[in-house]
């Protein structure tokens, strides 16, 4: 009911707005330009970019011959972004190849807990200090990952393709390091207090074991196939793509023990309405452990076969689940699923470039598939909320534990020529153990998906 009554609002503005010009580009196109974003999560990125294009002689436009992407960002709740990645379906002859290089340090990573709403989120504790006991860091850890990883995509048949790849995950893990953090401020009243986070409870307790605990070395192999008959892979108008493959992640050193495989299967589909003035777009997909124990922070990281963005995290956050904190659903397995219009309102051109400014209204969801054992039951994990409670189960819900987590929100989206587009979107969560917060905001780069 809801999408039929977006689709009347929005379907007699799209039919009586003319067709696009149409328009070619040809050579190179690059420049630098400031890496300003914004994330709920992150808070305010601020950096640099650069995105250059070789179009050659227009005949693949809006489709690029290469692409080189270089970033180095920062964000106020201390998240780092420094990346390198080249995409091309034109330097091997009908292969498509895709190497990154990346290195995102984060000082105040999300984590909830096991399982989705089966672990129960305070939100109150994301927002106050105590110095008995409460902290911002309490749902906190420390996580910085490098990845480097040469992807290589080759054809079967029309529209089918074969997938493989080889990378390496180093993950360096710990508590909050609370010290350097208030490094950053001289003001007291905003400083953390050096106070236990869930984070170290798990860790107590076994939940997190002690290998586990501190990160590792992780190289990997991944293989398999993708279907795509969109008509072209940036802001595509019509087609689907999906995709299905396994990744098996060896352990080295003292995380020898994590050797595991995971299956990962992706629909997105793009339907127009009205042309290419609006267009119903939605994905599905799902992460699942096939094989052997894999360490709790690489449930955090949805695969890819080639990487498209710079962060992939789990469900949760601007990537994934709008307006939903990131992380909320860690678990050994877990689905998802986003559903989104794409309306262009208008367009314009300035000298060469071409413009639209559309609006994308959209709902998202996730689940946990495979959860952990039962966790949470111990009542030391919660003293903070209550030191001596008289039924410890109430903190770990087990008949919600494969409920759906629902958000919902709307997208502003400002694009440049097909390829450069400037996303704000706003969500919000359906259920408050969710997010705390109502409003959510991300102003990013690019279509989620």
């Amino acid at each position: 009911m809801k999408k039929l009554i977006v689709t009347s609002l929005l379907l007699p503005l799209a039919l009586t707005l003319p067709a696009q010009e149409k328009h070619v580009r040809k050579g190179w196109t690059f420049g630098v330009l400031p890496s300003v974003a914004y994330d709920a999560d992150l808070g305010l990125q601020y950096g640099a970019l650069t995105n250059i294009y070789y179009f050659g002689d227009g005949s693949t436009y809006p489709e690029y011959l290469h692409s080189f992407y270089a970033e180095a960002a920062y964000t106020t709740k201390h998240f780092g972004i420094f990346r390198f990645a080249y995409d091309s379906k034109y330097l091997i002859p009908k292969h498509r190849l895709s190497i990154d290089l990346t290195y995102l340090p984060d000082q105040m990573c999300d984590f909830y807990g096991y399982n989705g709403y089966s672990s129960y989120h305070f939100p109150e504790y994301s927002t106050q200090n105590d110095l008995r006991y409460i902290s911002r860091a309490y749902y906190k850890y420390r996580r910085d990952l490098f990845r480097l990883s040469a992807d290589l995509q080759g054809s079967i048949a029309k529209n089918l393709f074969w997938n493989t790849g080889i990378g390496l995950l180093h993950f360096g893990v710990g508590p909050v390091d609370v010290k350097r953090l208030n490094s950053f401020t001289k003001k007291k009243e905003k400083q953390l207090p050096d106070t236990i986070t869930l984070f170290d409870q798990y860790v107590a307790l076994g939940y997190i074991s002690q290998d586990e605990a501190s990160g590792g070395l992780h190289p990997y192999l991944h293989a398999g196939i993708t279907y795509d008959t969109r008509d072209r892979q940036q802001n595509p108008t019509h087609g689907a793509h999906a995709d299905a493959f396994l990744t098996y992640y060896a352990g080295l050193g003292r995380m020898g023990d994590f050797n595991n495989l995971k299956l990962n299967l992706n629909w997105r589909n793009y339907l127009p309405i009205a042309s290419d003035r609006l267009i119903f777009a939605y994905r599905i997909g799902t992460q699942l452990n096939l094989a052997g124990d894999c360490p709790f922070y690489l449930n955090t990281y949805l695969n890819q076969l080639y990487m498209q963005r710079v962060v992939y995290e789990g469900l949760g956050g601007a990537n994934s689940i709008r307006g939903m904190m990131r992380n909320r659903v860690l678990a050994r397995g877990v689905a998802f699923a986003n559903f989104e219009f794409r309306a262009q309102l208008f367009s314009f051109k300035v000298k060469k470039n071409m413009f639209y400014v559309g609006l994308n209204p959209f709902m998202d969801a996730g689940m946990v598939v495979q959860p952990y054992d039962r966790v949470a039951t111990d009542p030391w994990l919660f003293v903070l909320a209550d030191p001596n409670p008289e039924n410890p189960d109430a903190f770990y819900d087990e008949s919600r534990l494969y409920s759906p987590h629902l958000t919902g929100g709307c997208g502003l989206k400002v694009a440049m020529n097909d390829n450069f587009v400037l996303s704000i979107d706003w969500a919000t969560a359906f259920d408050r153990q969710d997010n705390g917060k109502f409003s959510n905001l991300y102003i990013k780069m690019g279509y989620m998906f």
